[in-house]
């Protein structure tokens, strides 16, 4: 991994997430996650540390890229990438004091055919409140596995990716002054600050204007998926968002926990 990337990662890392309870969780309102790790400053990269935890040979370390540290904030609010140009990062801030963290991969696996544009993935996580990317990228369809190892099953071989730690408080993503009242409490209000990310991500941008794109969710993030896909439409439709909306895919996802579990 290049020097120039915000984060190098010096040992695995797990990460410990307590999900918060909401008796009074009604009507779409959420709770999310709080999680915490270990990490040390050194010169202008984060080096993260863990002691040393006996695990089984078919567990992987959950590598998540969580933590709420403001002066991690300060050290990532701008947009990045790697020299070659293959992998670009950054902040988008959805509303006033409200960043959302975004880290984008560009295939090399990409074929260049005008009657089949390459087309771009957005994953979402579930949780709430789980980083999609920390876990969706290093655990699932990166291009780096839990151990910093190549994937040979990325989904980059079938198309670019796009990760973005939503909502608003879920690993890089922050609030200013850690301020609760600028968290988001409905599907709906997730919904929107993705939906203005992907306003500042793509209408400058004619390359992904280009690429269509497909929303991915899986668990939890099933319910941000189809509520971003009725805003991603709709802003499309009221000439606000300039990009082609190739579909959307739930996967193990948890639509409704009461059928689910009757």
């Amino acid at each position: 991994m290049q020097t120039s990337n915000p984060v190098i990662f010096s040992l695995r890392v797990i990460v410990t997430a307590t999900y918060i309870s909401d008796s009074d969780n009604q009507s779409g309102e959420i709770s999310y996650a709080s999680l915490s790790s270990y990490y040390i400053y050194s010169s202008r990269h984060f080096h993260w540390i863990t002691e040393s935890v006996p695990m089984e040979k078919n567990l992987l370390p959950f590598l998540f890229l969580l933590f709420s540290s403001s002066l991690l904030h300060g050290y990532l609010a701008f947009g990045a990438g790697t020299d070659d140009g293959s992998e670009q990062w950054g902040y988008v801030e959805v509303r006033p004091k409200v960043h959302l963290f975004w880290w984008l991969y560009k295939s090399p696996y990409r074929i260049e055919d005008p009657s089949k544009p390459w087309p771009t993935l957005l994953w979402i996580q579930g949780g709430p409140g789980v980083s999609g990317v920390g876990l969706g990228n290093f655990i699932e369809i990166g291009p780096l596995d839990g151990y910093l190892q190549p994937r040979n099953g990325t989904w980059l071989k079938k198309a670019d990716l796009l990760f973005v730690d939503s909502p608003v408080g879920t690993g890089f993503s922050y609030v200013d002054g850690d301020d609760e009242n600028l968290l988001v409490r409905t599907d709906d209000a997730a919904a929107t600050d993705l939906t203005t990310l992907l306003k500042v991500l793509f209408n400058g941008n004619e390359t992904l204007q280009k690429s269509p794109l497909y929303i991915f969710a899986e668990s939890y993030g099933g319910k941000f998926a189809a509520t971003l896909g009725v805003s991603t439409v709709r802003a499309m439709e009221a000439g606000e968002l300039k990009l082609q909306l190739g579909g959307v895919a739930l996967g193990n996802t948890w639509i409704s926990p009461e059928d689910f579990v009757v």
